[in-house]
């Protein structure tokens, strides 16, 4: 009998330290030179390449690509950056899948596309282990920016700024830079403390100042950040998480699946961490993905991830559907969670089937029980305390598409406001653009 068979409930330890290491290696290796010159010969460079189209960056991909194949990665990194400056990361956690590689010629006529991303994180780790910066800090305009939140949008949106000449201030609630990208990406995908270089790398462009431990609404205000700078940013995500509302939501074991990501990220040892042995995971999201593949490879023996919806309307993609099921998670979908069983911990999941009656998702009167002694809740976030005369859209912050909301000299971006899907792409794209415009309006030009 193994170790792991003999862990009942939620326990540390279950898989010993090489396998764990294993399982939580980097989920698509990197190309060496010569497979990366050999990916690249397989693109079409395509004059009106829809794969740009489909970037949410509008990354030249044909160019760059071009650019490795001719030995010149450094030169392709430069056209990567010069729209995404966080293409590092993007290459590693964006779902090419769904993008600019299912936009591919390739991917259309044969069904295997050019591997953008692989080619996209080549590029851009051969400049970064050169510790080259490649944009350099136009002189001081004496302009101040504010930026609350240090996340893929922020970021994105400081580096543009202080490229420019203005001073930056990043206001973030927790102890490190990065927001999603650190905290909240499976740790599979962003091997080696990335996340971390990255943000590291980003600050040489100089100009950026970043306060941790300050969060909106405690340590810092909008009213505040309006008056001692020229213009201010909001991206600080989304901060809190939605509730199942079910009676015994409050029993041990009962947790959010951002939290577990969260500490599993951080974690120095995740042996340590605890999983249980029948994991229960409700949603489906990149977190329930994340969530459930991750307690797979901690060593959980049954992982099942129920979405209330059925598979075509699961909002992660295919290829992280498929990554679950080939990594042994269960997905089971058209059920909702009705009742959670226990005496004090958490021992079962109630579920109902659920069914369209006149445009609306109803549970049925037919039910199952999923044992479980742990369950992750992963059913979205939501929007952290924001000032009451910012006007919001539904439950983010309503901006235009500039990034601009209802208050003069007050931009947002990426989760926290309305604008494209929840991606670090899409994030880093709103948070450039909103830079463009408030370095217009800053020097008189718009």
């Amino acid at each position: 009998m193994t170790s792991s068979m003999r862990k009942s409930g939620v326990s540390s330890g279950r898989l010993d330290a090489a396998s764990v290491q294993s399982n939580f290696s980097d989920l698509h290796p990197p190309y060496d030179d010569h497979e990366a010159l050999v990916a690249a010969d397989r693109c079409y460079f395509c004059h009106d390449a829809p794969c740009v189209t489909a970037c949410p960056t509008s990354i030249d991909i044909p160019l760059f690509i071009r650019q490795i194949a001719t030995g010149t990665p450094e030169a392709a990194a430069r056209t990567i950056l010069n729209q995404n400056i966080l293409g590092g990361m993007c290459a590693r956690v964006c779902p090419t899948e769904t993008l600019c590689e299912e936009a591919c010629v390739r991917e259309i006529a044969e069904g295997k596309p050019v591997e953008i991303g692989r080619l996209q994180r080549h590029a851009t780790d051969v400049l970064m282990e050169d510790d080259t910066h490649p944009f350099t800090r136009s002189a001081s305009t004496g302009k101040t920016v504010a930026i609350v939140g240090a996340g893929p949008a922020s970021l994105a949106c400081a580096h543009r700024l202080a490229m420019y000449g203005h001073d930056v201030v990043i206001y973030e609630a927790r102890p490190k830079g990065g927001g999603l990208n650190e905290f909240g990406i499976a740790a599979y995908k962003s091997t080696n403390d990335f996340a971390k270089k990255e943000v590291d790398w980003l600050l040489k462009i100089g100009g950026i100042d970043i306060r941790y431990g300050r969060s909106l609404g405690t340590e810092i205000s909008l009213d505040n950040l309006q008056n001692e700078f020229d213009a201010v940013f909001l991206g600080m995500g989304l901060s809190g998480v939605n509730a199942l509302s079910l009676e015994g939501e409050d029993k041990n074991h009962v947790d959010d699946a951002v939290a577990f990501i969260a500490d599993l990220r951080q974690a120095t040892d995740l042996t340590t961490l605890p999983i249980g042995r029948r994991v229960v995971i409700v949603g489906g999201g990149m977190t329930a993905i994340d969530a459930g593949v991750q307690a797979k490879l901690l060593g959980a023996e049954d992982v099942t991830i129920v979405y209330r919806r059925g598979k075509d309307a699961m909002p992660a993609s295919k290829f992280e559907q498929d990554l679950a099921q080939q990594k042994g998670v269960r997905l089971v979908f058209d059920a909702a969670p009705v009742g959670i069983e226990g005496n004090g911990s958490l021992t079962a999941v109630r579920f109902a089937y659920t069914e369209q009656q006149d445009g609306k998702l109803v549970t049925s009167d037919e039910t199952f029980t999923l044992p479980a002694d742990q369950l992750f809740k992963a059913i979205g976030q939501t929007l952290g305390p924001v000032p009451d005369n910012i006007q919001l859209e539904g439950r983010k912050i309503a901006v235009d598409n500039f990034g601009r909301t209802s208050l003069d000299g007050v931009w947002a971006g990426g989760d926290c406001a309305t604008g494209g899907d929840d991606l670090t792409v899409t994030a880093v794209a709103e948070g450039r653009d909103a830079a463009e415009d408030m370095h217009s309006k800053l020097m008189g030009e718009g």
